[in-house]
């Protein structure tokens, strides 16, 4: 009997930790003219007939796919069912940076995300449809196109999150295929000066938009995040910051989306207090 017992108690766990259901949803851009997948994360109490839910999009790193954090991290399963949300996880090719590409057609990854997946999730998924029940986060690559979308798209996103961003560009000019989204820096300065997260700190007015951001200090783009930080401070604009020890690793990333998660729940009750 006791053996039964712990086989039906550890039967009762894996099935809450694995409830969520995760499909893989196709979205033509027209802006782009191709067919892009995306992983969405159910909880196990979604209903087309049922509550709507809020919507956290996950922007996955340089280099990886749509795939990514479910590799990475694959609790997110378990936290949709935990916050009760639903988790998009877009296919932003292996170095888009999420910019609209001004010299490549094929890379127009803001409107991509900002427009054409957010249309199509809140019209395939039972969603709350405005910025006060959506999130966007990502790691490193993911992390500016997080900060870089949510900053100039605030209508569309009431909180976001960046782990280990790449949050200043700029230092790193012949790294990652920036320069094939953007043209080269030494050719295009202002290009590079406009589409950097710092420097997009004046589209805030501290009202508009609750973020978070955090970086390891092993980083190597701790620097540029610790930077924003104290560029937010000068101009008094509200913000969450956190560094802890850690470098540019999963690791550091599976602790880092814990605290988001619970960051972007707290953003969602507080909003839908009637």
């Amino acid at each position: 009997m006791k053996t039964l017992i712990s086989f039906i108690t550890f039967s009762f766990i894996a099935f809450s930790v694995f409830a969520s259901k995760v499909d893989t949803l196709v979205v033509h851009s027209n802006s782009m003219n191709k067919d892009i997948k995306n992983v969405v994360i159910t909880p196990d109490s979604y209903s087309k007939k049922g509550q709507a839910y809020s919507v956290i999009y996950l922007l996955h790193g340089a280099g990886g796919d749509y795939k990514d954090w479910l590799k990475k991290a694959p609790k997110i399963k378990a936290y949709a069912d935990l916050y009760n949300v639903i988790i998009v996880c877009p296919d932003g090719a292996k170095t888009s940076w999420y910019f609209d590409s001004p010299i490549d057609s094929t890379m127009q990854y803001e409107t991509y995300v900002s427009e054409e997946l957010v249309t199509q999730i809140d019209k395939s998924y039972n969603t709350k449809a405005t910025n006060k029940n959506r999130a966007i986060a990502g790691l490193s690559m993911g992390g500016h196109g997080a900060l870089y979308l949510a900053f100039k798209h605030s209508n569309i996103w009431g909180v976001a999150a960046s782990m280990s961003g790449g949050v200043d560009i700029r230092p790193f000019p012949r790294s990652w295929d920036i320069a094939k989204r953007l043209g080269s820096q030494a050719e295009n300065p202002e290009t590079w000066e406009n589409n950097t997260v710092i420097n997009l700190v004046h589209l805030l007015d501290g009202k508009n938009l609750t973020f978070l951001f955090d970086c390891g200090v092993d980083d190597f783009f701790y620097d540029a995040n610790k930077r924003l930080h104290e560029k937010l401070l000068e101009r008094n604009i509200p913000h969450d910051y956190i560094e802890r020890p850690g470098g540019h690793t999963n690791k550091y990333w599976k602790n880092s989306i814990k605290y988001q998660m619970l960051f972007f729940n707290d953003f969602f009750e507080s909003s839908n207090i009637k």
